[in-house]
């Protein structure tokens, strides 16, 4: 998904303008933002949660010369669907395998 996506989602769902309609999804998104930073979780009933995740310092290796190189510790944010998602998600794709197999190839 995508800011232009959500911006055209809110101006078929109401009487805004394309540059309102840009203004509120950018106010959405950085009032996500704000959540996460300031509680380390942002939740969306029905859609799932984003939670901050610590991840430590450890060593990895350069795919190419083969040298070990440090990580340095950091975050990072993980989604987890809500169950109603999962459905949704799980009725789609098999929407998807049915309509394939019935195209002729």
């Amino acid at each position: 998904m995508s800011k232009k996506f959500l911006t055209d989602v809110i101006v078929q769902s109401s009487d805004m303008t394309g540059v309102a309609a840009n203004k509120l999804a950018t106010a959405l998104i950085e009032a996500i933002k704000n959540e996460i930073i300031s509680t380390g979780r942002f939740s969306l009933p029905e859609f799932g949660s984003f939670s901050v995740r610590e991840t430590p310092k450890r060593t990895a290796l350069n795919p190419r010369t083969g040298e070990k190189v440090a990580v340095k510790a950091g975050a990072t944010v993980k989604f987890k669907a809500s169950p109603a998602m999962k459905e949704s998600a799980f009725a789609g794709l098999k929407k998807a395998k049915r309509k394939a197999a019935k195209t002729p190839a």
